[in-house]
């Protein structure tokens, strides 16, 4: 199976009107900015996209969205369609591959979770099988699922079941494990970098392609970053990834999807405000991350 990605996939936020409704007319201007910013993939409905915290109705409806907005461009869409419910999941990843998506994701149910790599491949069978005619790249996520399992276990063990597999979101900084997936079987399966704090790391350990949050708003560092890599200007690429982690810090300060969500509502892109459990940024809070982001050149 050839490789899909090169460079940045950004792991888009689900909008929200103000009473948390959904408000899919937004969408089409997190594409258009996604596209102004030069990142050619959107993954929709992912842990940016809260998607636990979403309807399996919600979820339809964004991916139909994506799907309208994106027709025709050169921006590309991977549905996440990860659930504690697998019949939800298979639901999702149905309704993606009949409506023309790049690929599928799904990460490990979270809730009773898979108590092996033998469960775990069982779970991600009975998705994939549901859109065969998509890749398949498992999401491992193990700081939000509690599901730390072996990966190039996963990778050794799954080919056999899971035909479409494609590869990893790697949302892990087990960098010997990620380097071990990335060779496995001559390098057959594409290992997506998940942590964007620590791109350059993953760069130098054979990385191609990457998803993440901040590719949303910041897509310019990596795209720096990246580059100064290519031409083995290691300085540049140091300074760009410490810009990441410092922007990253500034975000995680008043709460990560609250501050991220504001920081794109500050770049014309109307997401509106998290779903609870995750929270949103007071007015006050809103104008003292603005100033702190305009103070760093962020903004």
């Amino acid at each position: 199976m050839s490789k899909l990605f090169h460079g940045l996939v950004a792991a888009t936020h689900t909008p929200f009107h103000a009473d948390g409704s959904l408000n899919l007319d937004a969408v089409e201007k997190q594409a258009a900015h996604l596209s102004d910013n030069k990142v050619q993939v959107a993954f929709i409905g992912g842990s940016t996209g809260e998607s636990h915290s979403l309807t399996l109705e919600e979820r339809r409806l964004l991916t139909e969205r994506w799907m309208q907005v994106t027709r025709g461009s050169k921006l590309k869409v991977v549905v996440h369609v990860g659930s504690n419910c697998l019949e939800d999941s298979r639901t999702l990843a149905m309704q993606a591959q009949k409506s023309g998506a790049l690929a599928v994701s799904a990460l490990a149910p979270s809730y009773f979770k898979p108590r092996n790599v033998d469960a775990l491949v069982e779970c991600c069978q009975h998705i994939a099988g549901a859109a065969p005619g998509l890749p398949f790249y498992f999401y491992d996520i193990p700081v939000l699922t509690g599901v730390n399992l072996s990966m190039p276990e996963f990778l050794a063990k799954a080919p056999g079941k899971i035909s479409n597999l494609a590869g990893l979101k790697f949302t892990n900084v087990d960098f010997v494990s990620f380097k071990k997936c990335l060779d496995m079987d001559g390098g057959k399966y594409e290992i997506l970098w998940g942590v964007d704090e620590m791109l350059l790391a993953a760069l130098a350990f054979g990385a191609h392609g990457a998803v993440g949050s901040t590719y949303n708003f910041a897509a310019g560092i990596y795209h720096r970053l990246m580059q100064a890599f290519e031409k083995n200007d290691l300085a540049t690429a140091r300074a760009e990834q410490a810009r990441s982690i410092r922007l990253v810090d500034i975000l995680v300060t008043r709460g990560y999807m609250g501050s991220a969500k504001a920081m794109m509502q500050m770049q014309g892109v109307p997401v509106g405000p998290p779903r609870l459990p995750n929270q949103a940024l007071s007015p006050q809070q809103v104008d003292a991350l603005a100033a702190e982001l305009k103070q760093e050149k962020y903004l």
